[in-house]
């Protein structure tokens, strides 16, 4: 049974490759955050290894352990803190002594299945020294290992390491599946059912973590709190936050990234506002918000501040100084003409 939520077209890919005995021996899913794609590789490692006819099943021994990340042969890399080593934050990279590692036990024969899979979270984050040991094995793959790599952007990685993989585009799910599950599986309410599938930006994911966390929520609220309050801080505030955000970036990109397209978001709900097309607003729970910040600002004030984060979010993905782009970014954010009325005393 694959337990991936909305990814039909992806799903058929896999089952064919399956039933016809044409795997590939690397993929690439792509896809945004939190829309299923190691849901997906987690599906495909059980369809590899399950015990049952119709795979994967989902219940046999092997999907069993697989699901609960117990199976011998299905291996997670991503950029969490070594066993042991008492970190809580990701590592900024994958390092080279992991592919190595995977190198080492990708030699060896399976110990309780019949594939080896590994999975690599966040491939965008290997770096040189990585990508280029990881592409001596895309080169060279040994027989019944499987390599599954999950990323945000494909563009970030080595061409020739994209050129090895089949690459398996995972789309943002259908606000109405996203409701449909909350709704039938997970047991919320209509209201907040809709609610989180608007706000969730096709990220399923997201809306059911949501659904059973009322802080992602707050978390959202705070971050377009702080986007409001600079349509009148001083240039001192703004640049306080740009720094902030840098050091944050710092840390963790996906991060800032998110706070980014939200704030895309909000102006696009501004425009739609002022365009008289409220229905297609994302923030719906802010409705009377984004209308009253709409009158704020003009048409082309709203285009400027919306190709302006794109701009930021571009030359981030270029690995630009992030402090020097969020603070352009921070300069670029106009005053409502409400604040600048009242400061010229007009």
């Amino acid at each position: 049974m694959w337990s991936v939520i909305g990814q039909s077209q992806a799903v058929e890919l896999l089952r064919y490759s399956l039933k016809s005995g044409r795997l590939a021996h690397a993929y690439l899913f792509v896809g945004q955050s939190n829309v299923g794609k190691m849901t997906l590789a987690i599906n495909l490692a059980q369809a590899l290894n399950c015990e049952r006819e119709e795979r994967p099943c989902g219940q046999c021994t092997a999907c069993s352990r697989i699901a609960t990340g117990k199976h011998a042969d299905v291996q997670i890399i991503g950029r969490s803190s070594d066993t042991g080593s008492g970190e809580s934050a990701p590592k900024k990279e994958i390092s080279i002594a992991q592919i190595r590692e995977l190198q080492q036990i990708a030699s060896l024969q399976p110990y309780e299945g019949r594939h080896r899979v590994f999975i690599i979270d966040g491939a965008e984050y290997l770096n040189e020294e990585s990508s280029n040991c990881l592409l001596n094995t895309l080169e060279e793959p040994p027989s019944l290992v499987i390599i599954v790599m999950l990323t945000i952007h494909d563009g970030r990685l080595l061409p020739t390491i994209v050129s090895r993989c089949q690459r398996v585009e995972l789309f943002p799910v259908p606000t109405g599946i996203i409701e449909q599950e909350l709704s039938e599986h997970q047991d919320v309410e209509p209201d907040k059912s809709r609610l989180l599938a608007k706000l969730s930006r096709g990220s399923i994911g997201w809306a059911i973590s949501a659904s059973q966390n009322d802080n992602l929520l707050q978390e959202r609220y705070s971050k377009l709190s702080e986007l409001q309050e600079l349509s009148s801080a001083s240039l001192e505030d703004r640049f306080s936050v740009a720094s902030k955000l840098a050091t944050q970036y710092s840390k963790s990109r996906e991060s800032v990234e998110s706070t980014l397209n939200l704030w895309l978001e909000w102006w696009r709900d501004l425009l739609l506002a002022r365009a008289g097309q409220r229905e297609y607003i994302t923030n719906i729970d802010q409705e009377d918000a984004v209308v009253r910040y709409s009158e704020g600002y003009s048409l082309p004030e709203i285009r400027h501040s919306m190709e302006a984060i794109r701009s930021a979010l571009e030359q981030l993905s270029q690995n630009a100084n992030a402090r020097l782009v969020l603070e352009v970014l921070m300069l670029s954010i106009p005053n409502r003409v409400e604040e600048r009325i009242e400061r010229h005393g007009a």
